[in-house]
């Protein structure tokens, strides 16, 4: 199997943060800028709330490594 391209950009953000300005991307949200809508409203994934299923808020500060529901959005080896 190749070996992913060292310029490959992974977002810091939890695969599983959504907002309505991330259905729209083209590229990985790198910053809260390029994730976060004015309305500064986003949900889990898995949960379908603005809680996650560790039951901490999600916002895109938080949902990031660390975390104990954090998934990334790296590709698995």
């Amino acid at each position: 199997m190749a070996e992913p391209s060292p310029m490959l950009r992974v977002s810091p953000f939890c695969a599983d943060l959504r907002t309505k300005k991330a259905y729209f991307l083209s590229a990985p949200a790198l910053t809260e800028e390029d994730i976060m809508d004015g309305s500064g409203r986003a949900w889990c994934r898995r949960t379908m709330q603005s809680v996650g299923p560790d039951g901490e808020l999600v916002l895109p500060e938080v949902c990031r490594q660390g975390r104990r529901c954090f998934k990334s959005q790296a590709p698995e080896a």
